[in-house]
């Protein structure tokens, strides 16, 4: 059957539009067309800048927004913009019924969702986080399936079920995957790769470099750092590492996160759902900063499993410090056959065939 014949099953996926909703959207989409299925997508203007790279037959741009009883004026756009998805989605789906749709969380996903419970269509939620979203947390109680991106599911409906499958990865991510850990070998360099500190995070763009460089000399003249900075700290981090003689590659932005990963004796990381999925998958030592403003403290809910198994230390915000963390840094990389323990105990939580899992959980929906 051609992936683009009319006959073919429809999977209707609504996502939010950052990238953690985007991206296990575009992995099932990857496997529901090599199964010759049609997809449509449905998000917003901000998830249409990550559309391009998500192989669907349509894009359909839905207005949303957020209700919050806190801020009454605010929210009432957010429910006319709601109202208005609503109508999208419902017209869209007259004209071409969906099989069964599947919401991956975010407020532009609620219009698709919705559309789906009024129309009798069936729906799916994914879940990357720990703990269930307040859009996810409306529908699932009436949902086919519930696809869980980690072991524990906090804030599910009374009653309700989920089935764990991991988050759908990234192709280059699955790639990194096979790649067998390398501790670093007693004088040898030592790869520490800092992500999460582009989008205003102050906290590791600048108290990561300040404890680096004052580390013990026998391990900061070893260090090679790739660091995710915001543009405002770029050249301070970049001076701070220059002036302590650390080789360091300091950017808002990497675009090969995988091989990044593949190439680390240590990562240094929010604890978004992505990030540590990926880094279960690909099986890496890390230290983990949930960010403290995180809807429900999601954040410290995902990193859980990894602290639990040994493989990541988890440091609060108001806990990290300069000092405590150079102390931290320290022990890790002093020691090469702790971080080979903590990096397969990571690659122990991996899921690498969660794509695989929600598609076979989507088609029985749609049955």
């Amino acid at each position: 059957m051609s992936a683009s014949s009319a006959n073919a099953p429809l999977a209707a996926l609504a996502a939010g539009g950052t990238g953690g909703h985007m991206f296990p959207a575009q992995a099932l989409a990857e496997v529901l067309k090599a199964r010759g299925w049609r997809v449509a997508l449905f998000t917003d203007a901000r998830g249409m800048v990550h559309a391009g790279a998500i192989p669907a037959d349509r894009r359909v741009e839905l207005r949303a927004g957020s209700i919050a009883p806190s801020k009454p004026i605010k929210s009432i756009g957010g429910a006319i913009r709601l109202a208005q998805g609503l109508m999208t989605a419902r017209k869209d789906f007259a004209a071409d019924r969906p099989d069964v749709v599947v919401g991956f969380g975010g407020y532009p996903a609620f219009p698709a969702l919705l559309a789906a419970r009024l129309a009798k269509i069936p729906y799916v939620i994914q879940e990357q986080n720990a703990v269930l979203g307040r859009v996810n947390r409306l529908f699932a109680g009436s949902a086919a399936g519930v696809a869980a991106g980690f072991a524990k599911l906090e804030r599910m409906p009374s009653g309700a079920d989920f089935t764990v499958t991991g988050n759908p990865l990234r192709q280059a991510v699955l790639a990194a995957a096979g790649a067998p850990y390398e501790a670093p070998a007693p004088d040898g360099p030592l790869r520490l790769v800092v992500l999460g500190g582009s989008l205003g995070a102050a906290i590791l763009s600048e108290t990561v470099p300040r404890a680096v460089v004052a580390l013990p000399p026998e391990l900061r003249m070893r260090l090679k750092v790739t660091q995710q900075t915001r543009e405002e700290s770029l050249n301070t981090a970049r001076k701070l590492y220059a002036d302590a003689g650390v080789e360091a590659v300091c950017s808002p932005f990497f675009r090969d996160v995988a091989s990044l990963l593949r190439d680390a004796h240590l990562v240094v990381a929010r604890a978004g759902a992505s990030t540590v999925s990926e880094l279960a998958a690909v099986g890496r030592p890390s230290i983990l900063v949930p960010l403290k403003i995180a809807m429900d403290d999601h954040q410290t809910h995902n990193a859980a499993a990894l602290a639990e198994a040994g493989a990541a230390d988890v440091v609060q915000e108001h806990e990290l410090t300069q000092e405590g963390l150079t102390a931290l840094l320290a022990r890790r990389l002093a020691d090469g056959p702790d971080l080979a323990r903590r990096a397969a105990a990571a690659a122990q939580h991996g899921r690498p065939g969660a794509a695989e899992d929600l598609a076979a959980l989507v088609v029985r929906a749609a049955s």
